[in-house]
Order: structure tokens, then sequence, then C-alpha cells
């Protein structure tokens, strides 16, 4: 029989299975922009938390942003002091996340990314696109800003949850929850077939999607010489097994790390799997004429149960140390946070776009300096293939 820790664990998972802006003159009237379109990896889901603290409740030891009138009596929270008025319906875009942390030179941040987007979220609906949290397609509100704004990059990440890959990694959870270490059930090989069979539809439809802005941006007077369209990759929340600072024994990936995973899974997850998602991608944008960021290796030696990372204690949190990844929680804040990059992650990938809207355009791969946070982030031009 299984403990009623994983039991439990098991029952969560079944169920839930799943910047410094700068004003700059224009060649008309018209302010300039920077938009974001996808899911919650670039909407800011996750935003609310800096670290992971050791504390469960009260400020989390000084992680959790949306607690205030921090008393003998604890907390109160508030998420809308992060997510703002997309906390109502969902969207989860946190004052923090990569359009708004980027420090680029434009009038307006537009964040119209949404959590739980799928493709056809991005879609015009003239090419099939549907609303999603009662918001129009994506690609039609941003033919809206265009026609009022001079729109100098597109930054686009989704095709995550059209192949499930939250569900996936949920699963190796739930798989790590109804084993043991004397028989460990693993998720790879079924997951990784799963992910395999997906990806070619998910990337059509990301190439459809981009297609879509192009011809929203296109209908709204902006030719493609007149904006950068970017395609953003995903990083995985788990580093390899040999950086885990847990042992695969016992209880305290889940209880202390929040991490519940099998080490062949995690090798899994940040290798294989985020591997094979980057490659998708960047065909994608390749079709269109789109450029590609690589963000496979920007939250390394910060994420979950990283030993290079520790959890917060009582002298607060400080991104050189604390996880850059929300951890697996069902008991504070929103489970939907769990396993996104949370502020410190959704700035390092500001620090990121910055570097990118720096250069002339092309593909790089951005990467963390250890030991250091936005002022070490750094770009590299990946090779034209493979990645």
């Amino acid at each position: 029989m299984l403990p009623l820790g994983r039991l439990a664990l098991a029952a969560l998972l079944s169920a839930a299975a799943l910047g410094l802006t700068v004003p700059a003159a224009t060649a008309d009237s018209r302010p300039s922009a920077i938009v974001s379109l996808g899911d919650s990896f670039v909407s800011g889901e996750g935003g609310r938390w800096l670290g992971n603290g050791g504390e469960s409740d009260g400020s989390r030891s000084g992680t959790d942003r949306a607690a205030y009138a921090c008393g003998g009596w604890g907390c109160a929270y508030d998420p809308a002091r992060i997510y703002g008025s997309s906390e109502d319906d969902d969207c989860h875009r946190s004052d923090v996340a990569p359009i708004e942390s980027a420090p680029v030179a434009v009038d307006e941040r537009v964040n119209l990314a949404c959590s739980g987007a799928r493709l056809v979220n991005l879609w015009p609906a003239s090419r099939g696109g549907e609303s999603h949290f009662g918001e129009p397609p994506q690609a039609e509100r941003l033919a809206a800003i265009a026609r009022r704004a001079e729109v100098r990059m597109v930054v686009v990440s989704a095709g995550a949850n059209d192949i499930g890959f939250g569900e996936l990694v949920a699963g190796c959870a739930l798989d790590w929850a109804r084993s043991d270490e004397e028989e460990p059930a693993l998720c790879r090989d079924e997951a990784g077939a799963e992910l395999r069979a997906a990806l070619p539809v998910a990337e059509r439809g990301l190439t459809k999607a981009l297609r879509g802005v192009r011809a929203a941006l296109g209908e709204a007077g902006q030719g493609p010489s007149e904006y950068r369209l970017v395609v953003m990759g995903y990083a995985s929340p788990f580093p390899p097994a040999r950086f885990f600072r847990y042992p695969e024994s016992g209880w305290s990936r889940l209880h202390e790390g929040g991490c519940p995973v099998w080490d062949a899974d995690a090798d899994w997850a940040a290798g294989e799997a985020v591997g094979a998602l980057a490659v998708a991608m960047r065909d994608a944008a390749a079709s269109v004429g789109a450029e590609f960021l690589d963000l496979r290796h920007t939250l390394d030696g910060h994420q979950l149960c990283d030993r290079r990372a520790a959890l917060v204690g009582p002298e607060g949190p400080s991104p050189l140390a604390a996880e850059w990844v929300r951890r697996l929680s069902f008991l504070q804040g929103s489970a939907r946070e769990s396993l996104h990059p949370n502020a410190y992650g959704q700035q390092a990938i500001g620090a990121c776009l910055g570097l990118l809207y720096a250069t002339a355009g092309g593909d790089y791969a951005c990467r963390d300096t250890p030991g250091r946070f936005l002022g070490g982030m750094r770009l590299e031009p990946l090779p034209e293939s493979p990645l």
C-alpha cells in the first residue's frame, strides 16, 4: 500500500492534470509597441513568487508577493496585486512577465498572452481562431493594436498546451506518487512517445499562428520588414538529475522541494522533451522568416530542487540564491502557478528579450552567468542546425 502522502498527491495530480521603459521616437505620431502572444509561459503565470520559501504561512519567507497586511495572525493575500485584472479571467498576466521586464525602448508593452491558451487561440478568426476565457483570438487583438501603434516586435511562445507538456510532466509526478524507489514507475517512454506524436501537429499549428500574425499586421498596414517576429522557446522546470539536491528515496522531493519526479524522468524533461519542442518551434519560425530565442538553459542553476540554488529562509529572498521556478504546490497560491518561471525567472527571460531586441536579428540561445542576475544574462548565436 502506498503512503497517504503519495495517494493524496496522486489524487490531486489526477484531478488537475493538468522593465525599464524608455520612451522612443517614432517615424509617425503613433506610439511604438512590443507585443507578446501565447500561453502561461509568456503571460507571466507564477510571477507572484520570489523563489520558494521554507515557511508555509505568512509571507512564505518573503517570497509571496501577493501577501500584505502581515501581522501576528498571518497575512492577507491578493493575487491581483501581481496579475491585475487578469486575475479575474485567469489569464494571469503578471507585472514582471517577460514583455514587462524587457529593457526595451518602446512606448507600450502589450501582453496578450493568456494562461491555458492553445494555438487555436492565437489564429485569426478568419482562419479558425477561437476565443479563450472570453477574449477574442490573440491575432485579432494584435491587429487592433497595430492599427493605432507601430508594432516593432511580436514575441510568440505557444504550443506547450497543444502537446500537453504540462500534463506530461504532471504525469511524471503522478507516476512518482504511484510507485517507490524499489520499483519506480517511469513516465519517460510513454510521455516521449506522446510528445513525438503530437509535435508535428503542434508545429503546423504554430506555423499557422505565425502566418496569422503576419496577416494581422499586414492588414493593419505593417509589412514584414517593419517589425520583428520572434518565437520564444521553453525551459524545463527541472534540472538534470545530477543536480538535484534531494535524493530519490524518502519524501524530501515532495515535502521540501515540490519536485516529485524520478531521476530518469527529470533527465527526460530537461533534455529530450524541451529539446524536441525547441526543434519544432525553431522549424516553424524558419518557415515564416521569424527569429528563434532558445531558453532551454536560461534558468540553469535555479530550477526546482537544483543544488546550486536553495529554499528561501528567514533572511529573505535573493535572486542569486533562490530558485527561479515555482514549486509544485496545491496549498499555497494557485496550483496552476506550479512549474512556471517565478518573478525572478520572468525577469531573467525579459533580460534575454532585451538583449535580442538590441541585436540586428537572428536565432540565439540565452544563458545565465552563475553568481549574477540580470546583468549576467547573455546571448549565444545558435548554429544553423541542428539545435
